[in-house]
């Protein structure tokens, strides 16, 4: 007798076929997404809220209610969207650009509050649609459009660690760092979003799950260059791992 091991996510929309890079991760955590909530039971009161550029692409391929913030401000609109409808499950879907450079006071201020909602931040260490800009990840010596040098610290800053920032915050319940480089690490990060939803609908507060990711198109790499990238360069200044849990 045959047994049905898996079945595509009912989170996303039906035939939907991915447009993202080859070797872009944003089509597998849209997945994940799809299935922490339909394992929660919550797939009818999901609410998604994008920001702009690669993660505004999600319109596309979700099932479940979705608007798209300016640029920046999805933690503003998620908030009152939770205080409005506090029985649907909110989360943001945010790049590096948007959360931690034009979205930084809406990000902070939204977690200072503990405003019970979810971030789900995709860190690829650079601007991806709107043209490969040095975004507030970008690594030490890394080039960008804006950096063709390569990121130099007396100039640009040092890159910034969002997970570790929010952690200096009394109100935030959980903070963890994941990626889907790895059939493990999927994995992770789908119990990581799950375990965010969770404390969502138990009113505990603010999460965010930040996902470390590769970008081939604007890093100038082919696939497997990008994770080899992602292992040996984004890992060592992002850290896997539980920043906090006081769920």
């Amino acid at each position: 007798m045959e047994k049905k091991v898996y079945s595509r996510t009912n989170g996303l929309l039906p035939g939907a076929v991915s447009g993202f890079c080859p070797g872009c991760m944003h089509g597998t955590v849209h997945k994940l997404i799809g299935e922490a909530a339909e394992e929660l039971g919550q797939l009818d009161h999901l609410v998604r809220v994008e920001g702009v550029g690669c993660c505004g692409l999600g319109q596309f391929y979700v099932s479940h209610d979705e608007t798209i913030a300016a640029h920046g401000r999805a933690c503003a609109v998620a908030t009152g969207i939770k205080r409005s409808s506090p029985e649907s499950l909110i989360y943001t879907y945010q790049g590096d650009g948007d959360l931690a450079a034009i979205g930084l006071a809406e990000t902070m201020s939204a977690a200072n509050r503990g405003e019970n909602f979810t971030v789900i931040f995709v860190n690829n260490g650079i601007y991806g649609m709107t043209g490969g800009q040095m975004a507030p990840t970008t690594l030490l010596g890394m080039k960008s459009t804006t950096s063709p040098g390569g990121r130099v610290a007396e100039e640009h800053g040092y890159p910034m660690h969002m997970c570790e920032i929010l952690d200096t915050l009394t109100a935030p319940v959980y903070l963890e760092r994941t990626s889907c480089d790895t059939p493990q690490h999927v994995i992770a990060t789908r119990n990581a979003i799950k375990k965010a939803f969770k404390y969502q609908l138990e009113g505990k507060g603010f999460s965010m799950v930040e996902i470390v990711t590769s970008c081939p198109t604007n890093w100038g790499m082919n696939t497997l260059d990008s994770l080899d990238f992602l292992r040996d360069k984004m890992f060592a200044e992002y850290p896997l791992g539980l920043i906090r849990d006081n769920g």
